[in-house]
This record gives structure tokens, sequence and C-alpha cells, in this order.
């Protein structure tokens, strides 16, 4: 892949899976934060599906559209936008009823400092968007920050784990959790949380960024020596499949691939690609933030695009300089300061 239109062919090419579940999933479909680094991807999977299962759905994405590119493209892929700041309430009342949400907005990065906003995005308005569409089945994307660190050989935190988020951004994505849950449990709204590390797009991730760090003999930190990686397009899928298993009491499930990976081993595997030698820094701690994800495969199955092709075409994307976008995923991160 050497264009943004190649890989977004390949992240939005729907599977015979999601094309079956398309066809069993009741009316159409509103993308809250459609916006943001994973939301284009998934409303184009979501109207590929649709379209190659041949039934009638709309797709909706809202977002506040600073970027009118966006919104455009959008629209020429079949997608309706609308344009709205969620935390405007009269904007939010005026969207339409729809059977199926999926709400992707919060707020991460820009946290330290501006704490009060990252609340009010995490934990306020999903309380304000779970009373407009108490009536539909809602798909709320949440984060494996809501988990402790664990010890590496633990194989990560399941779903049965207990939380204990570390920093406000983990604390206030516990929260959108828990106020969805309230109004879940207040008006019987079907609901599944799905809680995400981390989606790798080669535009961004954390592959690229160890890439980026290999090619250019720049020091890769070792603090937080393992993590867990998805295909962005697997968890895209998931996303929308996930409609299917909305309860009340809410689901929850942990959304990543497999395998515990070593930052080391994926800066080795990178090095080897693209012919430079990995430059550490620190040590491996004995604990990280992992993820077990054993839940959501049984459900699902496992992702169809594994870590060695994954790390193939981004050793390929560094190499040819492909587009990237300024927004780090800071997994380095022990404290929970974003």
């Amino acid at each position: 892949m050497e264009t943004i239109e190649e890989l977004e062919s390949v992240m939005c090419r729907p599977t015979e899976a999601l094309v079956a579940d398309i066809k069993k999933i009741d009316g159409d479909l509103l993308i809250l934060g459609v916006g943001g680094k994973m939301g284009p991807t998934l409303a184009k999977l979501a109207k590929n599906a649709i379209d190659q299962a041949r039934v009638q759905k709309k797709v909706v994405g809202v977002s506040r559209f600073s970027n009118e590119t966006l919104q455009e493209e959008l629209n020429e892929h079949g997608i309706e936008t609308i344009a709205a700041d969620l935390l405007n309430e009269e904007e939010l009342q005026a969207l339409p009823e729809m059977e199926n949400v999926i709400y992707m907005a919060g707020n991460k990065f820009g946290t330290t400092g501006n704490e009060h906003f990252t609340w009010a995005m995490n934990a306020y308005l999903p309380g304000r968007v779970a009373e407009k569409f108490k009536n539909s089945r809602i798909v709320s994307f949440s984060t494996g920050n809501v988990y402790p660190q664990t010890r590496v050989g633990h194989g990560g935190a399941s779903e049965e784990h207990a939380t204990g988020p570390v920093g406000e951004y983990g604390q206030s994505a516990l929260g959108r959790e828990r106020v969805f849950t309230h109004f879940s449990h207040k008006y019987g709204t079907p609901l599944l949380h799905l809680r995400l590390n981390y989606a790798i797009d080669l535009r961004y991730g954390v592959l690229l960024e160890v890439a980026k760090s290999v090619n250019e003999g720049t020091p890769i930190d070792l603090n937080m020596g393992h993590v867990n990686v998805i295909w962005q397009g697997d968890a895209n899928e998931v996303a929308i499949r996930s409609l299917l298993h909305c309860d009340s009491p809410p689901v929850t499930l942990n959304i990543t691939g497999p395998e515990t990976l070593s930052v080391r081993w994926i800066a080795q595997r990178l090095g080897e690609k693209l012919h430079k030698q990995p430059v550490f820094a620190g040590e491996e701690q004995g604990t990280a933030l992992l993820s077990n994800a054993s839940r959501a495969h049984e459900i699902f199955g496992y992702p169809n695009i594994g870590i060695r092709q994954m790390l193939d075409w981004t050793a390929d994307w560094v190499k040819g300089q492909g587009q990237v976008l300024d927004k780090p995923t800071h997994f380095q991160e022990r404290k929970g300061q974003y």
C-alpha cells in the first residue's frame, strides 16, 4: 500500500461475517464523533457492508467537522453528515432518532491542564446522549485505560478484572461507562462498552511510532515494554457487529489483538525490515497496560490482520514516506498524564 486510497480500500473492505451481521441489524446507524481517528473508516466500512448486503440502511455521521474536506469526503461515499457540537444541548436534541448509535466522542490528549473539558466530554456528555437516545441500542467506545497496569506474565486484564484507572483520562473514561450504565438500568437501553487498545492505522499508532524511531535512530523508551495492538479495520468491524450484542445491563468487551507484544521485539522486527539498528532507552518494567480480549475473540473470531502483516505494511509505509497524522498514542505513559 502506497496511497491513502489503497490503505482505506483495505481497511474499509467488509468481511463476509460483517455483511451477514449488517443484514441482521435493524434500522439505520448514527455515528457520534465520526470526525476522530477511527470514525471515517468505520463509517465507510459500515456503508460498504450495507451496499454489499444490498439492504436499505442509512449511515449518518455527526461531528463538529472543523475539517470541511472530511465532511465532503464522507458525503461522496454515500454517508450523510450532520455538523453539530454534541455539548450544545440544542444541537444534540436536534439530532434524528435512530435505532443504532455508535458513540465515539471523547477527549484524551490535552487532558492535563484541561481536565474539566475531558470530564465534560467523557462523563457528562454520555448522560445527555443516553437520555436523548434511550430508545436506541448503543455501542460506546471506551478504553483499556480503565484497567490498572498488570503483571506482564499474567496475560492482561480480562473483563472480570477490577478497574483501576491511572490518571484523570482513565478515570473520566470509567466515568463514561458508569454514566451510560446508569441510564441503561434506568431505561433498559441495550448497550455495550468497547474497551479498546491500541488500534493500528498506518498513519498513526504504536507500530508507526516505533518504526519512525527506528528509521530516524531516536531512542525507543522501553519502560512501558509491552503492548497490545489490533488493526483498525478489525476494531471497526467488531464495533459495528457489536450492535447485535448490546444488552441491559450493558455488556463489556475488551477489543485488541491476541498477543502480548514486546516493544523491543517490535522494534527489532521493524529494524530488520528498515535495515536499521534500533536504539533503546530504559528497561522493561514488570507491569504494563495490557488487555485480554479472549471473550471478544470467542464471539467474533480472531482479528483478520495479524501482527506480521501489520509490521510489513508499517515498514513499507515508512519507507515510502506515506502520509502520517500528528496524533501520537503516548503508549509509553505510565502515570496516566495525557
